[in-house]
């Protein structure tokens, strides 16, 4: 299970444990997130560099394939990992990759992204996961409801301040280069690894549900429909295990 930036394999941890008894299930922080500490100073970091991670935490672990699941941002790493490594995954369920180049107005999307970096730079973290979650969520999607840390089990909480410490790597590092990524869809069409494309049944039209629908039409295959929102792995996770362990098998 990949997930997506600035969250970290907590945000995926109910899910791997719902799914535990049908599958051994692992999950990590990607570079540079969380847990997973870089040893020498932050530089830009595309998604072939985290697939590429991928890629050697699954030959740590065994020689056989892996079922693969990728969030958000972690989809993208999943999807070029089943590209760059198609011997090392089984089959593939992508969860709202976030893929504004898909998109006939990627040149919008392009210069939203930019002003999301520019108004870090200018004005902070806070103002700019703002500006970046009002631009994913798109323009006509309702505000996302801001949990009462009061009534938070102490894992969130814990898992909350981790993700305030990825802010500042994410927003300097990660967000530009991640959303200039492509999949390479004619090497997805014709590999051997089956991809199932999920979209969430309450997403609208944000960057993450416009692409994901995007990508499902490009590669022919229908859409799976999820509970809830770009959210959804998180907050209804026995109906998710379900459809996922359905598309998996």
């Amino acid at each position: 299970m990949i997930p997506g930036a600035p969250a970290d394999a907590g945000a995926l941890a109910e899910l791997a444990a719902t799914l535990s008894d049908r599958y051994t299930v692992v999950t990590y922080d990607q570079r540079g997130l969380s847990r997973s500490t870089l040893t020498g100073p932050p530089v830009d970091q595309d998604v072939r560099v985290f697939s590429e991670d991928a890629y050697r935490l699954l030959a740590a672990l065994g020689d056989e394939p892996a079922y693969v699941l990728g969030n958000s941002g972690g989809a993208l790493t999943a999807l070029d990992l089943a590209v760059r490594h198609p011997e090392r995954v089984r089959a593939l369920v992508v969860h709202e990759p976030p893929i504004p180049e898909l998109l006939p107005d990627r040149e919008h999307w392009r210069a939203a992204f930019q002003d999301v970096y520019d108004t870090y730079r200018d004005q902070g973290a806070g103002v700019a996961m703002g500006k970046f979650i009002a631009t994913v969520d798109g323009e006509n999607s309702d505000p996302p409801a801001m949990p009462d840390p009061a009534q938070m089990p102490p894992e969130a909480l814990e898992m909350m301040g981790r993700v305030q410490g990825n802010l500042d790597h994410f927003l300097a590092h990660v967000l530009l280069p991640v959303l200039r990524f492509e999949p390479d869809i004619a090497a997805l069409r014709s590999g051997p690894v089956p991809v199932a494309v999920g979209v969430g049944a309450a997403s609208g039209d944000g960057v993450p549900a416009l692409s994901a629908r995007m990508l499902a039409e490009r590669l022919g295959v229908e859409p799976l429909v999820f509970p809830g929102d770009h959210q959804g792995l998180a907050l209804d996770v026995a109906a998710c295990a379900d459809i996922i362990h359905a598309a998996l098998a």
